[in-house]
């Protein structure tokens, strides 16, 4: 069967699956609907807004959906019939997909998952990886199940973490796994496409990430802090509490062996600030300084430590 005259229907929601229905759309697919979550407040505004995906579909003119659940929902099981796909691929929809609905389209459904299954199964595979200080991770596209990301692998491609934060290696691999899928398609509509069972042994979770996981503990060690940091940007965000006040902290490193020349180090506690310049506020750790490059203050946007230093004064002595 050749792969464009395939019918998909995609569901996706956030930001991370954007790329592969552009590339669907671009590469001339028969997209017969598109599936996402409600509208709902998003961002500070309080505003109510759709999904990135909903967003993008509705630019482009496709039909949208956007069921509040799937199981026993008539109406969408109805939609979904009408729609009569070959193939349903899914990234980052943020729903287990119902027996009826994964036994809709004939050639079964798909996924986009942002990791190398079966390390970091669940909702935050990117931001678990930079905080497990993973070197390298990837994106796999494999057959959808009832139980969690366990559905035989179709194929993998690994990906460099290169000291990107989660928003950075977001984008990378959702740009992968678009090319991925675009690529693969030939083989899954033709029946020739490689299938691998998942090693149960090796699987691992990865938990939702959690408001609270943002706030930076200065007695974990510097290389831990600047991994806690890139895993927590863009969001939910790092911040450190001054007082009652929540400044965030949106970049910083761990200042290397040669770095460390600050008077105060050796008999500082932990949270010590050391030094403020235009290379960053320095902060002692458990175990080395952390340099925090770019904050941001109560009620103003982020910015380099260096531009904020130019109308203010930071003076905290320790957190």
């Amino acid at each position: 069967m050749n792969s464009l005259c395939l019918k998909i229907v995609f569901m996706g929601s956030a930001e991370f699956a954007v790329p592969a229905l552009e590339a669907l759309e671009r590469k001339g697919y028969d997209i017969t609907a598109v599936v996402t979550q409600p509208d709902r407040i998003r961002g500070r505004g309080g505003r109510v807004l759709p999904t990135p995906v909903g967003l993008y579909a509705e630019n482009a003119g496709m039909l949208l959906l956007k069921p509040e659940k799937l199981k026993g929902n008539e109406e969408f099981a109805d939609a979904l019939e009408r729609a009569a796909p070959d193939l349903i691929v899914t990234a980052a929809y943020g729903k287990i997909l119902p027996k009826s609905v994964l036994e809709t389209p004939t050639l079964g459904c798909v996924n986009i998952h942002a990791s190398l299954l079966p390390e970091y199964r669940g909702a935050a595979p990117i931001q678990r990886a930079i905080l497990d200080g993973k070197r390298e991770t990837g994106v796999t596209l494999m057959h959808v199940v009832e139980k969690l990301d366990a559905g035989d692998v179709i194929v993998s491609a690994r990906a460099d973490v290169s000291g990107m934060d989660a928003g950075e290696l977001t984008g990378t691999l959702a740009r992968l796994g678009a090319e991925l899928l675009t690529d693969t398609l030939p083989a899954i509509a033709d029946g020739t496409a490689p299938r691998s069972p998942q090693d149960e042994t090796m699987s691992s979770y990865a938990e939702k990430i959690e408001k609270s996981e943002g706030r930076i503990d200065f007695g974990e060690t510097a290389d831990r802090i600047a991994l806690r940091i890139r895993a927590m940007t863009p969001a939910p965000g790092a911040y450190l509490m001054k007082g009652d006040e929540r400044i965030g902290v949106t970049a910083a490193k761990a200042a290397g062996p040669g770095e460390i020349s600050y008077s105060a180090y050796e008999t500082a506690l932990p949270g010590t600030v050391l030094d403020v310049s235009k290379q960053g506020v320095a902060i002692r750790a458990g175990e080395g300084v952390i340099i925090i490059e770019a904050i941001k203050m109560p009620g103003k946007k982020a910015m380099p430590v260096a531009e904020y230093l130019k109308g203010n004064m930071f003076d905290v002595k320790s957190f």
